[in-house]
């Protein structure tokens, strides 16, 4: 599994890499916040949504969560690849790591 960096993943944004970001959390966690341009993806929803969220297989992917103890960006990272995602990364410290940065997040409407 390959993973990614804080300061690699807020280094691709700044620079508008082209790469999916996806959230593995549930859509309420999502909601209340999340880092800029991700999409949520539940892990259990993989399978679900990952022809309409990422079609194309190939394209860098990071897959993130809550925090190092929460699983479930490796589950979905171990789901895509398993559906032929070639290009998937997980940023393992997720979401909490990153505000502990002090780096931007957005919070969706509801």
């Amino acid at each position: 599994m390959k993973r990614i960096s804080r300061e690699e993943l807020r280094d691709k944004l700044i620079i508008h890499e082209n790469l999916k970001l996806v959230e593995a959390l549930p859509k309420k966690y999502w909601e209340r916040s999340h880092i800029p341009g991700a999409v949520q993806m539940d892990y259990k929803e993989v399978l679900q949504k990952a022809d309409r969220l990422l079609p194309d297989r190939g394209a860098q992917i990071v897959v993130y969560c809550a925090s190092t103890e929460c699983q479930n960006s490796s589950i979905a990272v171990r789901e895509l690849e398993n559906l032929g995602y070639t290009n998937v990364h997980e940023y393992v410290e997720g979401k909490q790591h990153w505000l502990e940065a002090g780096l931007p997040i957005t919070r969706s409407a509801s």
